[in-house]
């Protein structure tokens, strides 16, 4: 007995894709033993720093430790700033990925590496280039001093345009790509009914790269609360001020390690609810 389709017979007990029968399951690739033992050697490196912290954590005192106001005061200061920073980030790193996705102009290789610089880039570095800028001998900063009486170091809003820069270029990144995984058909059609180019994108193209807005969004805030170096070089260390909680754990470990340890923690589950978020996307199973 077989079956048609088109102008082939099939059998009917021929191995296919059946809406009624799961897939079968590929078979486990053996790993080769001389590269289970680096394998094993590397996920030791980057497990056991962590489990030494959940060891060595002062539980009976963490309560105390995490109810101070310097730390309290340091975490409501690293969630304001980095929600802040995703904002602007959000304002324009969106419109930058759509450029760089959705346009071709002379350049946009080179615009791109500029865009992903920050990545690699010593975080105390851009802190460095982010005063010769926008300090207040700086040259544009200079420029707002006079003018507007803004200054922008050693302030609360330096700690936001710090974390903005090094967190911007994750958010492009995802936005980026999941333009190009969008199909531009959808914007074309709502070209031929007469719609705007930012009608289209405003009604079309962000509801289709949402969940890419979002992932960007979400690693933008992560990397933001976790900003160290161009913080302290381009804001300063100032207690209700400018010092978030990466500042806090590097002032802590110098005088009381418990307390290090403790915001320690904080920020190790913070990094776990931003991998449980993101699981769909990036920690699923193929």
């Amino acid at each position: 007995m077989s079956t048609r389709t088109g102008s082939r017979s099939v059998p009917a007990g021929a191995d296919g894709p059946s809406p009624g029968r799961p897939r079968p399951r590929r078979a486990a690739a053996r790993l080769p033993v001389t590269l289970l033992l680096p394998a094993l050697l590397g996920l030791a490196f980057l497990v056991l720093p962590l489990v030494g912290l959940l060891v060595r954590a002062p539980w009976s005192a963490l309560p105390e430790q995490l109810t101070s106001p310097e730390v309290w005061e340091a975490l409501r200061l690293s969630l304001f700033c980095a929600t802040a920073a995703t904002g602007v980030s959000l304002v324009l790193g969106v419109p930058l990925a759509w450029l760089l996705a959705r346009t071709d102009f002379p350049g946009r290789r080179l615009v791109r590496a500029l865009v992903t610089l920050p990545l690699v880039l010593p975080p105390v570095v851009g802190g460095v280039a982010l005063l010769l800028v926008l300090g207040r001998r700086g040259i544009v900063g200079r420029w707002l001093d006079s003018a507007f009486g803004i200054t922008l170091p050693f302030h609360t809003s330096g700690v936001v345009l710090a974390e903005a820069f090094v967190a911007m270029p994750f958010l492009v990144i995802s936005v980026e790509g999941a333009l190009r995984a969008a199909d531009p058909r959808y914007e074309e059609a709502a070209a031929t009914l007469g719609a705007s180019r930012l009608t289209a994108f405003r009604r079309v193209t962000l509801p289709l790269i949402a969940p890419g807005i979002g992932a960007g969004a979400v690693l933008a805030w992560a990397r933001a609360l976790g900003e160290f170096g161009a913080t302290i070089t381009f804001a300063g260390n100032f207690p209700g001020k400018t010092q978030t909680m990466p500042l806090a754990v590097y002032l802590a470990m110098e005088r009381d390690p418990e307390a290090a340890i403790a915001l320690s923690l904080v920020l190790l589950l913070v990094s776990v609810a931003v991998l449980v978020g993101l699981r769909d996307r990036w920690m699923s199973t193929p």
